[in-house]
């Protein structure tokens, strides 16, 4: 069963097991506008939690997306290299950024739930 877990950095993970797919919550594109570039981490990228993964450019401003847990990158969603308006369209879905194994489970305490993100974006 999967659960989904939000940063205070506008990240979401949705974890299965021991592996996490992350991306940038639906409040975070709006924030950000019309996306234009997103620079991908490598698989096999070992990160640390609170560490830079990945940048997304918009036409506002570049912002960097934070690893949500400590873990290796092993998948990313190469769809949105070359459609990275696919972020806009689906933040929380299609337009996810990579999949993670993770190294430190108990990193998830450290997460918001839904409605405690809900409580941070009011």
């Amino acid at each position: 069963m999967s659960k989904t877990y939000y940063t205070e950095e506008h990240e979401w993970l949705t974890v299965d097991g021991d592996v996490a797919t992350v991306g940038i919550t639906n409040h975070a594109q709006e924030q950000l506008g019309d996306i234009v570039f997103v620079e991908l981490p490598e698989v096999g990228t070992e990160v640390e939690q609170g560490g830079d993964t990945v940048v997304v450019e918009s036409v506002k401003a570049a912002s960097d997306v934070y690893a949500p847990v400590s873990g290796t990158i092993s998948a990313v969603n190469e769809a949105i290299s070359s459609d990275p308006a696919m972020v806009n369209a689906g933040a929380e879905g299609d337009g996810w950024l990579y999949k993670m194994t993770i190294s430190n489970a108990d990193e998830l305490n450290e997460l918001l739930d839904l409605d405690g993100y809900k409580a941070l974006i009011d």
